[in-house]
């Protein structure tokens, strides 16, 4: 989390608001990270959960090719052909993030098949993993990852505080 946290401290340079998340492996590795960004970029699916997912799938991605490894060929992560390039699945990885997802990021992260999502401050305007609504754990789903809440909830909640009072 506290990586979350530094990975959060980026963004208000750019006038986005502070969130940051980082996807770690099931050895621990850092995968992959991200801060929010709408605003650097316009563009608004740049949340950093979002931004985390595909750096950890192009880290996955690439480890496969460089690699060759058959285990990045298996037929759950192989693109079209068998090959590694396909691998989107982040199965056996961890998202932490400073806060609660939205919508949009947990479905993204139950598409994802991440296996564990932790995060720091509840979100009870838009939280979509248990204060608000729980898409990630929707039994209508085909993937439910397991949910860890209020990890440094405090010191998530005072970068976010922080920035709207500044604001």
């Amino acid at each position: 989390m506290r990586q979350a946290l530094q990975e959060a401290a980026r963004a208000p340079g750019t006038g986005d608001v502070p969130v940051g998340a980082v996807v770690l492996s099931a050895d621990g590795r850092v995968l992959g990270t991200g801060h929010n960004e709408r605003e650097a970029t316009g563009d608004p699916t740049a949340h950093a959960e979002i931004l985390a997912l595909r750096a950890a799938a192009r880290t996955l991605r690439e480890e496969a090719v460089r690699t060759g490894s058959s285990a990045a060929r298996s037929a759950e992560d192989a693109g079209p052909g068998g090959s590694p390039s396909g691998r989107w699945r982040l199965t056996g990885c961890t998202l932490v993030v400073t806060l609660e997802p939205c919508t949009m990021c947990a479905g993204a992260l139950v598409l994802s098949r991440v296996d564990r999502v932790v995060y720091g401050a509840r979100d009870a305007k838009a939280g979509a993993a248990g204060s608000l609504w729980d898409v990630v754990r929707d039994r209508r789903l085909n993937h439910r990852p397991e949910v860890v809440t209020g990890v440094l909830e405090a010191e998530c909640a005072a970068q976010l505080t922080a920035f709207f009072r500044d604001r």
